[in-house]
Formats: structure tokens, C-alpha cells, sequence
């Protein structure tokens, strides 16, 4: 059964698609039942009194720390993203090509198994996507959980928002500043592996030719991101010495 999108939290964020069900058979998504509620329900009276039901229940929920993980999807340029976040900040970005059900999936299995579609817990890092890709976002604020990178990958990853937009640099390169001369091959690894692509930008690391190398939603999506921090350079968004997504901790959620 696919998930349907219910407004039961008021805001303008960007766009939730409703194209991502709850990972796992056995795990319902509350907005589901919610949606079938609606539809029993024999007026609109009581379908607003069931939303307002349901939002008190989930936003009690995330109040007493009961939801590790909350997610939603937004549309972009690039197809359908799934966003993801623990209370340190966001722990995956997702395209479609990688297969939403799987990443959440793996989101249980990694970080928790208490993982919720809540899309207005993740307003601001839509809203900050949005404005990337409508150019006029020079630079992400929200804090980004880096607990699913471990060693030589998290130096890396933590290495990437320091390549300045507009700018590539080579997988050596990265290897170099990362700790590990010598280790181009895995940067590569790491960066095929980001798990928060976009806000980490490996999309700006590019073969030592200049060619564009591998990327985790492929070559046209590597380039079309380039080209668009190319195109020019949007006025800052964010307060002065925001520079970049602030990366978050390994602690628990």
C-alpha cells in the first residue's frame, strides 16, 4: 500500500512526496492509518478531529524522545529525495535510484528501528534543498549526522564541504588532505558510499583528467549539480561563517 501525505502539521516546507511507504512489512506508518481513517470517517468534522487526534499523538511522541529517526520526501530536480534525520541532524539523503523502501530499510537495521515519516521535523533542511537547487542557497546550515561513516570514509566526508562551491577536486587530492596520500581509490569508495549526498558534496570530487568521474545517482546528475554551482553564485542565505552543513556526532539518538 503506498503512503498517502496528510497535512497534519501546518507549513509551506517543500513538498512531501507520498511515493515512500515505511520500511519493512511489519512497521505501519501512522499516516497510513491515518488515511484510512479519513476515509471511513462520515464527514469532514470527525476526519479533523482524527488529524488533530493523530498529530497529538505523534508530536507527544517526538516531544518524550519516542522517534530515533524521522524522515519525509521531497521532488527535485533530480527525481524523488528521501531526507532522513536523528535529534543530531540529518543522517540520509536519498535518491530514488537507490531505493527508498531499502535506505529505510537500512536506517532500522543501522540507527534504530523507531523511524517515522514526520515531514515537518524536517522543514528546514527541505526548505534549504529547495532554495539550493532554485539557486539561491550558497551554502547548507542544518547540522548533518555522520554516524553511518566510520574511519578513513568519515575523514573524507568530513573533508568534502571544504572543496569551496563551484569548485572541484581530484580524488588524490581529497586522499591528501584527508590523512592518506596515496589512497585515490578509496575516495572513490567513500564518496559512492556518502550517505548524505548534496549536503556532503562529493559531487565535486572529479578524476585527476578532469573528467567527472562516478557518482551515486550517475554521471548526468553529477554534472547537472556542477553546473548549477557554476551557473553563479547565489547571495548567501544563511548568517555570515555559515559555510557549510555543520557535521554532526556519532551519539546515540
Amino acid at each position: 500500500m503506498n503512503s498517502t501525505t496528510i497535512p497534519v502539521h501546518p507549513g509551506s516546507a517543500p513538498h512531501d512526496s507520498a511515493s515512500v511507504r515505511a520500511a519493512g512489512a511489519a512497521r505501519t506508518d501512522p499516516l497510513d492509518t491515518l488515511a484510512l481513517l479519513q476515509a471511513a470517517g462520515p464527514d469532514a468534522g470527525e476526519r479533523s478531529l482524527v488529524e488533530e487526534l493523530f498529530a497529538g499523538i505523534l508530536s507527544g511522541a517526538d516531544h518524550e524522545g519516542l522517534i530515533d529517526v524521522a524522515y519525509r520526501t521531497m521532488d527535485s530536480p533530480l527525481g524523488p529525495l528521501l531526507i532522513a534525520a536523528t535529534p543530531s541532524g540529518v543522517v540520509r539523503v536519498a535518491f530514488s535510484v537507490q531505493g527508498h523502501d531499502a535506505v529505510l530499510e537500512d536506517l532500522a537495521a543501522r540507527v534504530s528501528p523507531r523511524v517515522l515519516r514526520m515531514p515537518w521535523r524536517l522543514d528546514a533542511v527541505a526548505t534549504e534543498i529547495d532554495e539550493y537547487f532554485r539557486g539561491v542557497r550558497a551554502a547548507f546550515t542544518v547540522p548533518v549526522d555522520l554516524r553511518l561513516a566510520h574511519g578513513f570514509q568519515r575523514s573524507v566526508l568530513e573533508h568534502l564541504p571544504e572543496i569551496p562551491r563551484g569548485g572541484t577536486a581530484g580524488y588524490a587530492q581529497v586522499a591528501q588532505a584527508a590523512g592518506s596520500a596515496g589512497a585515490a581509490r578509496a575516495v572513490g569508495t567513500a564518496c559512492a558510499r556518502n550517505p548524505i549526498p548534496i549536503l556532503v558534496p562529493c559531487h565535486r570530487v572529479t578524476r585527476s583528467d578532469g573528467s567527472l568521474g562516478g557518482y551515486i545517482a550517475g554521471p548526468a546528475a553529477k554534472k547537472y549539480l556542477l553546473d548549477l554551482e557554476t551557473a553563479g553564485q547565489p547571495s548567501e542565505t544563511g548568517a555570515p561563517g555559515d559555510g557549510h552543513a555543520a557535521c554532526g556526532g556519532t551519539g546515540g539518538a
